[in-house]
């Protein structure tokens, strides 16, 4: 049987290249670390802060295709995106991701700093030249991905401030451990998708998923104690401590069911989406605090 024809693709299919909706996470937490520094309103470098990062992450999101379109095309999860169907050919992909991420570092240089186009360079080179290619080849791709992931407050703050202090560092740590157990619930779901394309991920050596749940629960602790850090060092009131404790004790207990066998495919999925819950929720009280308080 042969394959069906490629249709010819439209302007959906090339902003599906650019992983919208992942790409909104970048962005929003860019403008978290921007709101949190409390810089003067200037609305030039504002607009520049939001299209330049928007303009990142759809490059990065595009060339993180181009490079595994033979993995994305042999995974049920992946077999749809643009490229694999033959919607998007290579060539074209490869020059989009690059057009925007140049864009976006001339914004960055031009219009807001140099210290925000090193985050932003950081981010591409970290995401593109180092996450990807170790999907392949190392068992720490998901921390190396969380590390690319927890830039885009950092450039965020240093868009804000020139530079970043405490709080935009505590800031890249709690991404960090955030990033963790929110794509350790995601590799265990598809582990078998994973486990297909050979890429040697902790959920598909750990069979039995005992050292998935385990890490994740270490994460999410580690996360619940650095997000209310600021609140004790005077970075923040403890109006913002107090809902940063509730809310991460709440993930917390969802990474807990996460660690007991017989629930642990519910609870995987339960813990991907107070993950999604969990980050608005203390990020929007951080910034709100920050903005009334301080």
């Amino acid at each position: 049987m042969n394959p069906p024809t490629p249709t010819k693709a439209v302007f959906g299919d090339y902003l599906e290249l650019t992983k919208p909706r992942l790409s909104l996470l970048s962005v929003l937490t860019a403008l978290v670390g921007y709101a949190a520094a409390r810089p003067p309103w200037l609305p030039i470098e504002f607009a520049s802060l939001v299209i330049g990062t928007c303009l990142a992450a759809g490059g990065v999101a595009a060339l993180n295709q181009w490079l595994e379109v033979e993995t994305d095309a042999r995974m049920r999860r992946t077999a749809d995106r643009p490229i694999p169907t033959g919607k998007i050919p290579t060539g074209s992909a490869f020059v989009l991701g690059a057009l925007l991420c140049c864009a976006s570092l001339a914004i960055f240089f031009i219009k807001v700093n140099g210290m925000a186009t090193i985050f932003t360079l950081l981010t591409m080179v970290s995401y593109v030249g180092w996450y990807t290619p170790a999907k392949r080849n190392s068992i720490w791709a998901t921390e190396i991905g969380a590390l690319a992931g927890a830039f885009p407050p950092l450039i965020g703050w240093s868009a804000a401030q020139g530079g970043v202090s405490t709080l935009g560092w505590i800031l890249f740590v709690m991404m960090v451990f955030w990033q963790i157990p929110h794509f350790m619930a995601i590799a265990w779901t598809y582990r078998k998708d994973y486990a297909t394309v050979n890429f040697p991920m902790l959920s598909v050596r750990d069979e039995k998923g005992g050292w998935v749940a385990g890490w994740s629960f270490v994460c999410t602790l580690l996360l619940l104690i650095v997000s209310v850090i600021p609140a004790f060092i005077g970075l923040t009131s403890f109006y913002y401590g107090g809902v940063a404790a509730l809310s991460g004790l709440w993930f917390l207990g969802r990474a807990v069911a996460f660690l007991r066998p017989a629930t642990r495919e519910k609870a995987a999925r339960r813990l991907f989406f107070a993950s999604i819950i969990y980050l608005p929720i203390t990020l929007v009280a951080l910034v709100i605090d920050r903005v009334l308080f301080f």
